[in-house]
């Protein structure tokens, strides 16, 4: 058992103590404080600079989801002005803008960072000493799409000269260097960073406190949410019974629950979160059956019976494996009833369809382990973007949201659209990049680093590992492509399709004792 699902289950022992108890006059004083952070959002008025350091602010401290209304209309008023907008001469404000409005689907356009160059074609000197400024672009670059040099020349530019700048005698500056370096908010989850945000986030006017004193209140009402959840995940994994049945298999569902708690940050989507952990959690379960436990003439016959999804086809599949599909069915019914009752639409063909294309993937994976065979880069790749698993997950979360879904869009999602390949494909690098070994498995895992340096003969393992680090960089230029209009999906839903790609590094980046130390300080902060 991983570190983290120990420290997870202490607390499940002893819920009583655990959980805070927040009275009426905490849900007053929140909302009371709610209106407060409105009025003052609504009163910004014509200050650039200002309304875009708030909007910037509810954001980084995961409070925005109350003001939506609010930020949209700010940024309205941003970006019928941008293009034209004197604040191209300041560093700091012209990066803060680009970034907020592309965060939230308004295409503005790269070319304004030509501003920054002088008529020789090089970037100005004298923003090389604005540190804000230049941490501001930093994370404007994190937005960049394929063919916008402009960024990347400014991405690598503010880059070099914040590494350098690191090493500074100001602790504090450098920390907050550092962590922008190491955690540009594009490619991070706000509540798992807010906690170092509100203590960085200083200032005279009194707005700032005003968000500081909504925000821990927030922490506290969404803390409670998320403990709520995880007692309710716990009853239904220890009813489920697999843990019992399989016990080859991993026994994580604290740990995998932190998936859709990153993914779908909203409070409102309790009930979405709970029941994609289940799919998520078979997921996982059937990925240790091929890796770990089953024959490959088991996993043929298993494969099969996912494909036909009949119980004769289930007939000859030794016991543990019709007990994990007999949980899958039911699984796969309970959440189609429950789409069909609240959207009136039945998923189940989707649903099981996703299941099949997942498990073929896994049958490929087994068939070439078992023949010893390391196959070519890009049929790996192309194989390993499914078998991540992905495209499961984000169908099952698709109709669990049950924003959109007309057969177009259905049609869409079944299909694996670009969106959902980028995540995954992001997902798989990652987890290939070597520092991915799960706790205590001795699977039969492939490795695109295998792969590739098998194709490439002299290539040393840090220069593989540059080759991977690109290519999921040059993924999430895709992913920010697919972000923009237009796009068919709803906006939660294209946020939880980048949610996955910002979960990815903790959930892949174990250290030397085959434990997540990042995801077990956020666990143990969020829950």
């Amino acid at each position: 058992m991983s570190t983290v699902h120990k420290h997870l289950s202490r607390k499940d022992n002893h819920p009583s103590t655990e959980y805070p108890n927040l009275t009426n006059e905490f849900h007053m004083e929140h909302a009371k404080k709610v209106e407060e952070v409105r009025s003052v959002l609504k009163d910004v008025g014509e200050d650039t600079l200002k309304a875009l350091l708030m909007i910037d602010a509810v954001q980084r401290l995961g409070i925005d989801y109350h003001f939506h209304g609010e930020i949209e209309a700010v940024l309205d008023r941003q970006y019928k002005k941008f293009n034209m907008s004197e604040c191209h001469n300041d560093l700091y404000e012209l990066a803060l803008g680009f970034r907020l409005l592309r965060q939230e689907g308004y295409y503005v356009s790269a070319d304004v960072f030509n501003n920054l160059k002088d008529i020789d074609g090089k970037v100005q000197g004298k923003i090389s000493q604005d540190i804000e400024g230049l941490m501001s672009l930093y994370e404007a670059s994190q937005l960049s799409i394929k063919g916008e040099d402009i960024l990347e020349e400014m991405g690598n530019f503010s880059s070099q000269l914040l590494n350098a700048w690191n090493t500074n005698d100001d602790q504090s500056q450098a920390r907050i260097v550092r962590n922008t370096l190491g955690n540009p908010h594009h490619k991070s989850l706000a509540r798992f960073m807010a906690k170092r945000f509100l203590s960085d986030f200083q200032g005279t006017e009194g707005w700032i406190n005003v968000f500081k004193e909504l925000a821990k209140m927030d922490f506290d009402m969404v803390k409670s949410i998320h403990r709520k959840e995880i007692r309710q995940v716990s009853k239904w994994w220890k009813d489920l019974g697999l843990a019992k049945e399989l016990k080859f298999a991993r026994n994580q569902p604290l740990k995998w629950y932190m998936w859709p708690l990153a993914v779908l940050p909203h409070p409102s989507l309790s009930e979405q979160r709970v029941e994609l952990t289940k799919p998520i959690s078979l997921v996982y379960i059937i990925d240790d059956i091929f890796d770990v436990h089953g024959t490959l003439d088991e996993l043929t016959l298993f494969a099969e019976a996912i494909n036909r999804w009949e119980y004769e086809a289930v007939e000859p599949l030794p016991d543990y494996m019709k007990t994990c599909f007999n949980a899958l069915n039911d699984i796969t019914n309970e959440i189609s009833s429950k789409v069909y009752k609240d959207y009136g639409w039945n998923p189940i063909h989707s649903l099981r369809k996703s299941w099949a294309i997942l498990c073929n993937a896994f049958l490929v994976e087994a068939r070439w382990f078992s023949v010893g065979l390391v196959p070519k880069t890009d049929e790996y790749l192309k194989n390993g973007i499914i078998s991540s698993g992905v495209h499961v997950v984000l169908v099952h979360m698709f109709f669990l949201l049950g924003h959109g879904i007309t057969k177009r869009n259905v049609d869409i999602v079944d299909d694996f659209p670009g969106i959902i390949s980028s995540a995954a494909k992001i997902l798989r690098l990652w987890d290939d990049l070597g520092s991915a070994k799960d706790e205590n498995q001795e699977g039969h895992d492939g490795s695109y680093l295998d792969c590739y340096m098998k194709e490439n003969p002299g290539m040393s393992i840090e220069n593989a590992r540059c080759h991977v680090m690109h290519s999921i960089s040059e993924t999430w230029k895709l992913l920010n492509r697919q972000c923009l209009p237009p796009n068919p999906f709803s906006s939660c839903f294209t946020k939880a399709c980048l949610n996955v790609a910002r979960m990815v590094p903790l959930m892949y980046s174990y250290d030397g004792k085959q434990c997540l130390p990042s995801l077990e300080e956020h666990m143990k902060s969020l829950v």
